[in-house]
């Protein structure tokens, strides 16, 4: 599958504890704000990340890509915008721009997730879940 209409736009400021000594955003920020971003994109569809993982089916981060493009700097408004960009039978990817209020772009990446259970073995994805993403025009391909 790929592509979703569906996108998810979250504000956030550059805090204090996101920036290196030069006041520039840390890289490893970004990723937390795509974990932000996937956490957002989850909740207005309407169910929390906690409750996914309560049904048993569990997430993790198996590919990340980061393409720095302008740096953001402390205190600057930021907006996350996430897609679920695929769907398989036991992965999804998203997709992410940080980009700031004025429109600029600070960086862009994806990262795919597998559908593991408990003891880490690879599953198909939650029907809880394929249902969830259906609202968002998304469906396992």
């Amino acid at each position: 599958m790929s592509g979703t209409e569906y996108v998810n736009r979250f504000r956030e400021r550059v805090r204090y504890a996101d920036v290196d000594p030069m006041g520039f955003a840390y890289y490893g920020s970004y990723l937390r704000w795509f974990e932000i971003g996937r956490t957002e994109f989850l909740r207005e569809l309407g169910t929390r990340y906690r409750d996914v993982e309560e049904s048993g089916v569990l997430y993790p981060v198996t590919e990340a890509y980061v393409k720095y493009a302008l740096p953001a700097r402390y205190d600057d408004p930021i907006e996350i915008v996430t897609r679920l960009t695929r769907v398989k039978k036991a992965s999804l990817r998203f997709d992410y721009q940080i980009v700031g209020v004025d429109g600029r772009l600070h960086a862009s990446g994806w990262t795919v997730h597998a559908a593991v259970d408990r003891t880490g073995r690879v599953v198909r994805i939650s029907v809880e879940l394929v249902n969830l993403l259906k609202c968002a025009n998304a469906s396992p391909g």
